[in-house]
């Protein structure tokens, strides 16, 4: 008897599927005839080619070269690129996301003289989204608490302001112009944003070299800014990796009106539907709303963002 073989390519794994047939039709991905046990068999397999990574030979972050001549550094560099290049699904949606989320990010970063390159640290981060990591760091840049709270973001029951894609950009630019008056190098910055600008500066007095890529870290860290610069490569370059998105694929950024909110709203799910929302769409338009109702102190007022209309049924 004759079998189909079916390869299924899920998540980088092959699913082997054997369905009997009297006949093998041509035109299939795979062919496989022989006996009924799969250690028994034999045939013309055609099976899906896997291709290396092409490192670029030239490299930059933030306009401060990767030493690309380095064997160490392409290495890295090549393990980032090959996840990031073969995890499909995930890669694909950063791509979309990146298209409604960059442009705020990039003005950000450009009126408070921070390096472009620098959006990729919060793809890095969270792949533009609102996430919890298990160290509680939360939001679009990953900020813990403490963090926030010492780069003016207000955090609470009610309000966290890390999942506000314009403040928390703003937090990050000063964390970054800090960290670069500290170093004098913007990948140094970069690199601190993961581990702290403590650690980084014993590191560097310890091993006593002066630049990332000479320093021994944790893998996190080690591992950190080769993910943002396969980020920056893949994005730059999304057909030649593969990624072939239309127009009308990417995500498009968030078109809302504003209000200025300066006194209590007790029922947020009302104040949406008096606003011609409903509770879902206000939310998702301001994630920094924690609870279910608003507390607005003396002397304090927040922008609420309200979508231009309710989405289509």
């Amino acid at each position: 008897m004759q079998y189909i073989f079916l390869g299924i390519l899920i998540g980088g794994g092959l699913v082997v599927v054997l369905s009997s047939s009297p006949e093998i039709k041509p035109g299939g991905t795979v062919t496989i005839s022989s006996t009924d046990s799969l250690r028994n068999l034999g045939g013309e397999v055609s099976m899906a080619k896997y291709y290396a990574i092409k490192l670029p030979k030239e490299l930059s972050f933030a306009g401060e070269k990767v030493p690309m001549q380095d064997f160490e550094v392409r290495e890295r560099l090549d393990r980032e690129l090959t996840v990031n290049s073969y995890w499909h699904s995930n890669t694909l949606q950063n791509l979309k996301l990146a298209h409604r989320w960059f442009p705020t990010i990039e003005k950000i970063l450009a009126e408070n003289n921070i390096p472009d390159d620098f959006k990729f640290v919060a793809l890095a981060e969270s792949g533009l989204r609102n996430v919890v990591s298990p160290a509680s760091a939360e939001g679009y840049w990953q900020f813990l608490a403490g963090t926030a709270k010492e780069y003016g973001l207000k955090v609470n029951e009610q309000v966290d302001e890390r999942y506000d894609v314009e403040k928390s950009t703003q937090a990050a630019t000063k964390y970054f112009a800090n960290a670069y008056k500290k170093f004098n190098n913007w990948t140094l910055a970069a690199a601190s944003y993961n581990v702290g600008m403590g650690a980084i500066e014993k590191n560097l007095t310890y091993q006593d070299v002066s630049n990332y890529y000479d320093l021994y870290l944790n893998t996190e860290t080690s591992r950190y800014i080769f993910r943002i610069l396969a980020f920056k490569v893949i994005y730059e370059n999304t057909e030649k990796f593969g990624f072939m998105l239309d127009d009308e694929d990417l995500y498009d950024p968030l078109h809302y009106n504003t209000i200025i909110i300066d006194s209590s709203i007790a029922d947020l799910a009302k104040f949406a539907a008096s606003n011609n929302t409903n509770y879902k769409m206000l939310k998702y338009f301001n994630p920094w709303l924690r609870k279910e109702s608003l507390t607005v102190g003396k002397g304090e007022s927040y922008i609420i963002r309200l979508p231009d209309s309710l989405p289509q049924k």
